[in-house]
């Protein structure tokens, strides 16, 4: 069952995760209700026991130290049913060794065609999305890749932890980020937004300045 959805449209970055009833390999859960106050990595995937698939989840499932560590949790999605993403899992579990921590949402095709996961050009299966969901419920970073392409893990965890320094402390985040080739690890200060912050910021001692409308600071 799915809430909220304004104008019939996908939601966009910005937008609050529409409130769903999903059922999952963790039992009937409520989005975004469930996950108040933490981070959400919302991801599909085309289909269960297929190899992309397979060796995405193992990587999320050794990554999920590091997602908790940054107060997030991790959700899987595919158009399977229950019994078929518990089977998987314990295919996984017994020839490769890896026990799949997170849940795994069995969807009817209702949550993938609401977040927009199902691209009619890829086959009617979802593609590979990645939701970044705040604590707050709002989506902050949508990624999408296809089917032949499997996520990189490290890319999720630092868009997360970039998402919740720039909150923390009002910054923005370079290329690259925290290797980025002008400024390392530094963080990027908003731009002035009036004349007299212009002339004030190359004078300050607080950062570095290429000019006045690009500063950084190591944090």
């Amino acid at each position: 069952m799915v809430e909220n959805i304004s104008e019939g449209r996908m939601p966009l970055i910005g937008d609050p995760l529409p409130k769903m009833k999903v059922l999952t390999t963790h039992g009937l859960k409520s989005l975004p209700d469930d996950y108040a106050g933490k981070w959400l990595v919302l991801f599909s995937h085309p289909g269960d026991f297929t190899p992309v698939c397979t060796t995405e989840f193992v990587a999320f499932a050794k990554k999920i130290d590091e997602f908790r560590a940054l107060n997030c949790e991790l959700l899987g999605l595919s158009i399977d049913q229950v019994f078929a993403h518990i089977k998987w899992e314990e295919w996984i579990e017994e020839n490769l060794g890896v026990e799949i921590p997170f849940p795994i949402i069995a969807d009817d095709g209702t949550v993938g065609k609401t977040l927009g996961m199902i691209h009619p050009g890829k086959g009617s299966n979802t593609v590979r999305a990645v939701f970044v969901i705040d604590s707050e419920g709002i989506i902050r970073i949508i990624l999408y890749y296809p089917q032949e392409l499997g996520r990189n893990m490290d890319e999720i965890v630092r868009v997360v932890k970039a998402m919740q320094i720039s909150d923390q402390h009002k910054v923005a985040l370079p290329a690259d980020w925290p290797n980025n080739g002008l400024i390392g690890d530094h963080v990027i200060i908003p731009p002035a937004k009036d004349v007299n912050t212009a002339k004030e910021r190359l004078k300050s001692k607080e950062w570095e300045c290429f000019d006045w409308w690009f500063c950084h600071k190591k944090l």
